[in-house]
């Protein structure tokens, strides 16, 4: 009887926590749209207004006009930004960037220096790096890194800002978080009173599982907090040219100067590039090939003018016939 009894109240512990962890059926977007919609759209009251004949409501109607509805000052949001600008020096800004963030209590997510090509083969360094500052501080960081152009029309060249709702999602862990503490009291109770390992062991299995449930839900909500409480910034640094250039009615003088230079540079590299191969690979190859060839050319020679020379001996001793 007492065994019965102890296992009915883990299930009912047990329906009781499903039951209530049963995530809203609303998403993070309805309950966005929802918010933005509120302030266009007045809420119409379920009775008759005093003066107008009817007769006021329970109190209880009124809490259901606002269910769900969080004012502004107390709704989580996730703010993110992306800045792409063009500076002087990618990596003296990267590192003002850097200073700037840990001024402001920030950290550094990553940080990337390389250099990439330009359409004409011109190397130049460029920066991308990724940064947390406090979101209080977001307009500030923002305003400050783009004070690093020169001129911001043309400089920046994409920024963007945008902000994720997650208000219902963290409600609905919190009372998640509740229900699953309170079902955790229940187990331990029902632990406490029971008397057989066997019961105990059964109870231990349930609440470890409700306790597991537990640190997933704080982890989660950690990650919202820290989510909501820093935000992210994404930037790209990218190089400018030292002079900016000269243009006459669509002509770049600097263009054409810059392209002159570097053809004299590619013919001048393909000249030096040809005189190591002749020197290194091809006048040993033909050495190689030409040495032997030459060596019979010189010992065949020596034997025809040999051969030449003994028919001339030859000659010269035979006396001549009367």
């Amino acid at each position: 009887m007492k065994r019965s009894l102890l296992y009915f109240s883990i299930l009912l512990v047990l329906a009781i926590t499903l039951t209530a962890c049963t995530p809203a059926a609303r998403t993070i977007t309805d309950s966005y749209e929802e918010f933005a919609a509120a302030p266009n759209e007045a809420p119409q009251p379920a009775f008759d207004m005093p003066g107008s004949g009817g007769v006021a409501a329970p109190e209880a109607q009124f809490s259901n006009v606002s269910q769900g509805y969080q004012p502004a000052a107390e709704r989580m949001v996730i703010q993110n930004a992306n800045l792409s600008i063009v500076v002087k020096d990618p990596a003296e800004s990267m590192d003002a960037i850097i200073a700037m963030t840990e001024g402001m209590g920030g950290f550094v997510v990553s940080s990337y220096l390389y250099k990439t090509t330009t359409y004409d083969g011109i190397e130049i360094p460029a920066a991308n790096l990724t940064v947390r500052v406090p979101v209080a501080q977001l307009t500030t960081a923002m305003s400050q890194i783009k004070a690093m152009v020169e001129n911001p029309e043309k400089d920046i060249i994409t920024e963007t800002i945008s902000g994720e709702d997650i208000t219902q999602a963290y409600t609905d862990l919190e009372s998640r978080l509740t229900n699953l503490e309170n079902a955790a009291d229940k187990l331990n109770e029902i632990m406490a009173s029971a008397t057989k390992t066997e019961d105990v062991l059964t109870v231990y299995r349930e609440l470890t599982s409700v306790t597991e449930e537990i640190e997933i839900i704080k982890g989660q909500m950690q990650y919202y907090e820290e989510a909501a409480a820093m935000s992210a910034i994404s930037i790209t640094l990218q190089a400018q040219e030292a002079v900016k250039p000269i243009t006459v009615a669509g002509w770049e003088p600097k263009g054409v100067l810059r392209d002159a230079v570097q053809s004299l540079i590619n013919f001048w590299q393909g000249f030096v590039d040809f005189m190591i191969m002749l020197f290194v690979y091809i006048i040993p190859v033909l050495l190689t090939i030409a040495l032997p060839l030459f060596l019979v050319f010189l010992a065949g020679r020596a034997i025809v003018r040999r051969n030449k020379a003994k028919k001339a001996a030859r000659k010269t001793v035979e006396p001549p016939q009367a």
